[in-house]
């Protein structure tokens, strides 16, 4: 497999990581034909190189890399301040609670572990209902996009938060509704996870500037877009001013 590379300079590499690629290895895949993205970009560039942060292995999109140790550790401490903005676009089961809300859930890193604070804001951009039945109960389904920002880093945050308030990602198959997972594999052959990492922005440790990255979206989540009828334009993944620091 060759990624696809969204933006490189001389200390910094950053790809559009497909679904289903894990970033690094671990001892807990034992699949030997798991894909690793530290591996193929290694091979592909021909050099080292060092994840910043990491992605869930089915959500796809910005993920960025350091090209040599150096550059990791003058990045590095900015993704555990607020400098660096990660905005994700999701599909949910229903309807948005607010046009803009925020979730405030405590979460764990595991089943014994300590809650950490966990913040995740959202932005409805479009809605829509199909005319097709995804329970016995409704004769339509409703759906909406939406843009995410955590302002917090927890595992699965985003995932975990949208199953907090039962607007579940489509496709999650940990955190999500089966019902509504199975009716998408068997209407529309959905196996994705429509949860994509659109838009990365950091302050630029060697030349001061803001960089922007921005990551296309896979052809099944804009399939599943249009299907749905639901509507998004490139503005729609960038930052605004009200977003980032509007948890007050």
């Amino acid at each position: 497999m060759r990624l696809e590379v969204i933006f490189e300079d001389e200390d910094y590499v950053a790809i559009n990581k497909p679904a289903g690629v894990m970033v690094h290895k671990t001892p807990l895949e034992k699949d030997p034909s798991t894909l690793f993205a530290v591996q193929l970009l290694r091979n592909q560039l021909g050099t080292r190189v060092y994840p910043l942060h990491r992605l869930d292995r089915p959500t796809s999109g910005v993920l960025l890399f350091a090209k040599s140790s150096e550059a990791a550790s003058l990045l590095q401490p900015a993704f555990a301040g607020n400098s660096i903005k990660k905005y994700y676009l999701a599909v949910i089961r229903g309807y948005a609670p607010e046009a803009h809300g925020i979730i405030e859930q405590d979460l764990a890193k595991d089943l014994n572990g300590i809650p950490q604070e966990a913040i995740t804001e959202y932005w409805e951009l479009s809605r829509s209902e199909v005319p097709m039945a995804s329970s016995p109960r409704h004769q339509t389904s409703r759906y909406a996009l939406i843009r995410i920002y955590p302002h917090t880093g927890r595992m699965h945050q985003i995932r975990r938060h949208m199953a907090h308030i039962r607007h579940y990602i489509i496709g999650d198959s940990t955190h999500g509704d089966n019902k509504q997972n199975k009716f998408f594999r068997q209407a529309f052959g959905l196996q994705e996870l429509l949860l994509h990492s659109l838009h990365l922005s950091f302050p630029h440790p060697i030349s001061g500037e803001t960089t922007n990255i921005k990551a296309g979206l896979p052809g099944y989540f804009e399939k599943m877009v249009n299907t749905l009828n639901l509507k998004f334009s490139d503005k729609d993944g960038y930052s605004s001013s009200k977003g980032e620091d509007s948890r007050g």
